[in-house]
């Protein structure tokens, strides 16, 4: 339905616009030949102003999100997870050592979600095994959704998956398609190998094709595989994924109904995308391959954090002239200035993102990569709570971490009305992208219990001990 609907916006578009520009030259016409007509060309701001209300893009809402929260079972403590991994024998003592390490230093908590397969004796990570646990986190977070929304199957016409290490055939898109019986014209999408920032660069796509395509609905789906992406052999820089990567995924609903403005928790004000794959360091520091056994795993660089670093200082550098009030663009113009045209050796200004924004949802990659943001963009704890209390309790669920931190947020009731929020997601290739929201109520916390915090969001901020 919605699909067949922007070839007549075009063409009703082109024939306004051909319209516009005859009658323009017309009334001007007119004017040399008679004075008389003067007053016609009042009628010209109208024409305009009508031009530009037609050429706007449509406006993109958050109608509502849910998180996939799942059952108790699935929690795997510190120690069993060690456990599990010296039980399989495919570990050295020196690997199962620094594995040790790695966790007791990534500021997770003892109630990360892992596959139930992945903690078998030995495991099992079969190709149905690990379909069924996607097919398992991705209904419960549409299912949620569902219910939050009341959205009708047969309303959504944009259809946007996203899972980066595990990528079947059919794929996700068409396992949704197949569950909820969607049309049969709806726009499907399916990304993989995009890394953890694949979320945001879904909700780009989702921005685009929306305002292409009038009247729609777009759900978005972000996850990642732990059964795919487990890591079996003994090269240090493979096993550090398998230490931080849990089990968790989110389901977006967007719209650009302006109908929707007055149910949306939020407005989508800038999307961002930032790629440092020209670079080889930045194109390596995220890489799956094998190891010296053939053995297949991710390998993070040692170099990944100052690779965020660098990504972050390119996207920033683009989204503050944005976002920014004047006062900190023009302390970043003269800095840059001295800097680059007197060659004054002074430090590079960085801009004050406290003042754009009043909540900030970073991807929680790792405890290093969050100290270091945290230092970049000298934010307080307060700031930082979101991030790093997702870290603690989910772990790194990959693209759908942003979710889950501000799914915090609604739960603490944070997030008045005309709040804006900024959504940053670092990935492989490397990428950095950033998604920018405004709050439209005052109402937005968790009114039930769909939110994954509510029954236990008491307990934190909790102070996390490395």
């Amino acid at each position: 339905m919605a699909a067949h609907v922007p070839s007549l916006v075009n063409n009703t578009k082109y024939i306004f616009t051909s319209f516009l520009i005859s009658a323009t030259f017309f009334l001007y016409v007119q004017v040399f030949i008679n004075p008389l007509s003067l007053n016609l060309l009042l009628l010209i701001p109208i024409f305009l102003a009508t031009y530009y209300f037609f050429n706007q893009p449509s406006r993109v809402y958050l109608v509502d999100f849910a998180c996939h929260k799942p059952e108790p079972s699935y929690i795997c403590t510190k120690e069993m997870f060690m456990e599990r991994a010296k039980l399989t024998g495919f570990y050295t003592q020196e690997s199962l050592e620094l594995g040790r390490k790695i966790i007791n230093r990534s500021g997770m908590g003892q109630k990360t979600y892992v596959p139930e397969n992945i903690l078998q004796t030995p495991p099992n990570c079969a190709l149905f095994l690990a379909r069924k646990e996607t097919e398992k986190v991705i209904f419960g977070a549409i299912d949620k959704l569902f219910v939050k929304t009341g959205i009708e199957t047969k309303d959504i016409g944009i259809l946007i998956v996203n899972c980066s290490i595990f990528s079947p055939t059919p794929s996700f898109a068409d396992m949704i398609v197949n569950r909820y019986k969607l049309g049969g014209n709806i726009l499907c999408y399916n990304l993989s190998g995009m890394g953890c920032s694949a979320g945001v660069i879904a909700i780009d796509v989702a921005k685009r094709l929306l305002q292409a395509h009038p009247n729609s609905y777009a759900l978005v789906v972000s996850t990642e595989n732990g059964t795919s992406s487990m890591y079996w052999g003994n090269n240090p820089s493979m096993i550090v994924a398998n230490c931080l990567f849990r089990m968790g995924g989110s389901a977006v609903l967007l719209s650009n109904h302006s109908s929707d403005r007055d149910r949306s928790k939020y407005q989508l004000i800038h999307t961002l995308r930032t790629h440092m794959g020209a670079d080889d360091n930045s194109y390596q520091c995220v890489f799956q391959g094998e190891d010296e056994e053939n053995k297949v795993g991710v390998a993070l660089s040692k170099s990944l954090v100052d690779v965020a670093g660098e990504a972050l200082k390119v996207n920033i550098t683009l989204l503050g002239p944005l976002v920014l009030p004047i006062s900190e663009k023009l302390k970043f113009l003269v800095t840059l200035v001295g800097r680059k045209l007197f060659k004054m050796k002074i430090k590079a200004y960085m801009p004050d993102f406290k003042l754009a924004f009043h909540h900030f949802c970073i991807h929680p990659g790792g405890r290093g990569v969050l100290d270091r943001i945290q230092k970049s963009l000298d934010l307080d704890d307060w700031y930082m709570e979101p991030s790093r209390m997702t870290l603690y309790r989910f772990g790194n669920t990959s693209s759908s971490s942003l979710w889950y931190e501000l799914a915090y947020c609604e739960a603490k009731e944070r997030i008045k009305k005309g709040d804006r929020i900024w959504q940053l997601a670092f990935g492989s290739g490397f990428k950095c992208n950033s998604a920018v929201w405004l709050a439209l109520s005052d109402d937005i916390q968790a009114a039930d219990n769909k939110n994954p915090w509510a029954d236990e969001i008491h307990e934190f901020p909790i102070k996390v001990v490395s």
